[in-house]
């Protein structure tokens, strides 16, 4: 299906051009949303009569965008959640998520303008985008962990995961040693009991010298 974007939609182009997009993406998305219109011959007239005002009206949410972004790019929210060994989350962190906690920080921002892929489910500094505008766009930070104290150490990019295998292989790796320096101490210590038999070899003659001695006389 060709349309007509009414503003500017990434990926695909600026306000006034025409593109060919699937008829799923067109229905189900920019047409609901008034991001764009059929490119048939009544809308583009109706699109060229009103390209003044789309554009000037653009340029007005633009303007407001670039001011709300001051208070929210680079704003770091902490979400603490329940998580295994693994530090996977049991559940996960979504755009409703990110948006309350910004929320709390002060920053004003709708769960549209949430660029989430996918919803977060693992414990870490995650680096979020947020789209003020279609040409505004700003990052923040969600630091998800399973205790303020996990927060704070992963804040100062501390890998809280690979900290916590280095402790739980340290025991391992000790007894290890142990077991080794044990296996060593054994090994050294074989060759001097077999030296020992030799000398009991040699006391033998001496006592068949004194027999023969007693039996002469």
């Amino acid at each position: 299906m060709e349309v007509i974007l009414l503003e500017r939609v990434e990926k695909l182009g600026a306000i006034g051009d025409v593109v060919s997009v699937k008829n799923g993406f067109a229905r189900n998305y920019l047409l609901p949303r008034k991001k764009a219109l059929r490119a048939n011959a009544s809308n583009k007239k109706l699109f060229e009569a009103n390209r003044a005002k789309i554009e000037a009206d653009n340029a007005s949410r633009r303007t407001d965008a670039e001011a709300a972004s001051k208070g929210v790019d680079g704003k770091t929210v902490q979400l603490i959640r329940q998580a295994s060994n693994t530090g996977q989350l049991y559940g996960s962190v979504s755009a409703r998520d990110i948006v309350e906690a910004l929320d709390a920080e002060g920053a004003k921002v709708t769960k549209s303008q949430i660029v989430l892929d996918r919803p977060i489910k693992a414990i870490g500094v995650h680096e979020v985008r947020v789209a003020l505008h279609p040409e505004v766009s700003v990052t923040v930070k969600v630091n998800v962990a399973r205790s303020p104290e996990e927060a704070d150490l992963q804040a100062q990019g501390v890998d809280v995961l690979a900290q916590m295998f280095e402790e739980e292989a340290a025991p391992i790796a000790v007894e290890e040693i142990a077991e080794a320096q044990a296996e060593e101490a054994e090994t050294a210590e074989a060759p001097a009991e077999v030296e020992e038999a030799p000398a009991e070899v040699e006391e033998a003659p001496v006592e068949t010298a004194e027999a023969e001695g007693d039996a002469e006389a």
